[in-house]
């Protein structure tokens, strides 16, 4: 029980209900802000730069550092404060929590469900595309598929006007592809954010809070800029990419707010074990969602799969560049959030 006591009376100097409230107010408003700067700047240079020669180069590499920003995100923000909950001496003193590494087991598990949730939705939109159609060289025999040939090959021995027709279906499924890690990649932040929203709304501590909202309000914009970018390539209707900057925006506020209604209403304390427990918990869960997000869909996608990436050295160079900095700037942030 040593390691458990601390500086009481640090704690207590820093306690401030009153104070702790109004900073509590004023960051629901910066970081929803920031939130929404952060997410539509990504896809407001997408729009500059749509129609124009370089639009999918800029798209591929704003992709590239949204990567590295999820990638940091996952691994420097979220998994070691899942890991740093489940090791608090209240949590770690007591069965089963000392007897197993919970935080990488949860995260495996997160991993895995996000495989499954890939699977499945991949299935489901391949056979939604390809099922129903019969196309004009199938009914002549020229859709008799020799082994090891792909639709697309298959469809260029054959006239142009199919061979067209066929790219436009992969370049579909691509897009719907898309669509579904841009939306599987908000729900875990999502996750992440009323995390941190619940912690800061229920604290009391001025010491803590004041150093978070500078802090916070950074770290929503490079991970805004990572969704961002990544909604911005999915091409989602204008309805659907307004409603899924405010769902990323006003997650963090909510939290914020939830927590002191939590705290208000049954003073729970953000330090007990059982709080700590949901957090250590929910924190895996969202750093395993996310680490498989950014190394399977995005940077396993652009840097074995992408031909224009592929074809263009130098574009490789600085999509390797743009990943890198989206890291680095992400885990500069864990120095004060």
């Amino acid at each position: 029980m040593a390691a458990c006591v601390t500086d009481m009376a640090r704690v207590a100097a820093c306690r401030d209900g009153d104070a702790a409230a109004h900073l509590k107010v004023v960051s629901i408003f910066v970081i929803f802000f920031t939130s929404m700067v952060g997410m539509s700047a990504p896809m407001l240079l997408a729009r500059f730069f749509q129609g124009k020669s370089l639009y999918d180069k800029a798209i591929l590499l704003i992709k590239c550092f949204a990567a590295g920003v999820i990638l940091s995100t996952s691994l420097v923000h979220v998994l070691p404060d899942a890991y740093a909950a489940l090791s608090d001496c209240q949590v770690a003193s007591k069965h089963p929590w000392k007897d197993f590494p919970f935080a990488g087991l949860v995260t495996l598990i997160g991993a895995l469900l996000a495989l499954v949730v890939d699977l499945a939705a991949s299935s489901h939109v391949e056979h939604a595309q390809y099922a129903p159609v019969v196309t004009r060289e199938e009914s002549h025999g020229c859709g008799k598929k020799e082994s090891g040939e792909s639709r697309i090959e298959l469809a260029l021995n054959c006239d142009s006007g199919d061979a067209e027709d066929e790219l436009k279906r992969v370049e579909e499924l691509a897009k719907l592809k898309q669509r579904l890690v841009s939306q599987v990649l908000e729900i875990g932040i999502i996750f992440h954010s009323v995390i941190i929203g619940v912690t800061m709304g229920m604290s009391q501590n001025v010491c803590t809070i004041r150093p978070l909202v500078l802090a916070l309000s950074f770290h929503q914009i490079f991970e805004g800029m990572g969704l961002g970018g990544c909604v911005a390539q999915a091409g989602f209707s204008f309805g659907t990419t307004a409603y899924m900057c405010f769902m990323f925006s006003v997650t963090t506020p909510m939290g914020i707010v939830l927590g002191m209604i939590l705290f208000s209403v049954t003073g729970y304390d953000d330090s007990s074990p059982n709080a700590l427990i949901m957090e250590g918990l929910l924190g895996s869960v969202s750093s395993g969602i996310l680490i498989y997000m950014a190394l399977v869909d995005l940077i396993a996608v652009d840097f074995f799969h992408n031909k224009l990436m592929s074809s263009d050295r130098r574009l490789k160079k600085a999509s390797f560049i743009a990943l890198t900095l989206g890291s680095t700037a992400m885990s500069i942030l864990a120095l004060w959030a």
